[in-house]
């Protein structure tokens, strides 16, 4: 989210049993525990305005239904992600999605179909929100982050494909407002400064799509 949508690493936060370490090394037992979902939840300040996404392959990881639970109570909104059918967090969560892949190729994994497909669906929820934040113009991401080279040029293409101008206009553009694709573009378009082009964008919610 970060880096592709120019938007604070707190904004979509990460929360696994056994913490980051179970990222690289299996930590066993560790989903098993209940009161550890709570207080992992109680670290992040996790309160009524979040929105919390239990994901659980087979429905019913303590972890994940105590987090549930706990958010439920903080009156959160609340989602499950299981590929089992009328799953156990599924009857707990506000919203469930259960996309049911059947059995995985070998026995015993749910690494295979069903994170494959959990990912799949994580990865329309973060882009479809992203949509509704105005990161996105038409089919561009159009708050990229200039953090590398490659970004950098990233969002030079970007703002020549939306605005058909020349690259040294472009450049020139991107090196007076922080190499802001979204404010560049509508300094192009509008032929105005970064100041009111800021503030055409803040008037549109920011969104590129209501200024140009």
């Amino acid at each position: 989210m970060p880096p592709t949508f120019n938007v604070s690493d707190k904004l979509v936060v990460g929360v696994i049993a056994g913490g980051e370490k179970a990222l690289r090394k299996p930590i066993e037992g560790a989903e098993d525990s209940k009161s550890q979902a709570i207080k992992d939840l109680k670290k992040i300040k996790l309160n009524e305005k979040d929105f919390l996404i239990g994901i659980a392959a087979s429905g019913r990881t303590p972890y994940v239904i105590s987090g549930i639970e706990y958010a439920n109570k903080l009156g959160a909104n609340t989602g499950s992600l299981s590929t089992s059918k009328d799953s156990e967090v599924g009857k707990i969560a506000k919203i469930k999605i259960e996309p049911v892949v059947g059995a995985e190729p070998i026995t015993g994994s749910t690494r295979m179909k069903s994170g494959t497909a959990q990912k799949l669906v994580l990865n329309m929820i973060s882009t479809g929100t992203m949509i509704k934040l105005g990161k996105v113009y038409k089919n561009w991401m159009i708050d990229v982050k200039p953090s590398n080279e490659k970004l950098i040029e990233r969002i030079i293409n970007i703002v020549k494909e939306i605005t058909g101008g020349d690259r040294e206009e472009i450049v020139e553009a991107l090196s007076k407002c922080n190499h802001s694709s979204k404010i560049a573009v509508v300094m192009i378009m509008k032929k105005v400064d970064v100041k009111e082009a800021e503030k055409l964008i803040e008037e549109n919610n920011g969104k590129l799509g209501g200024v140009i």
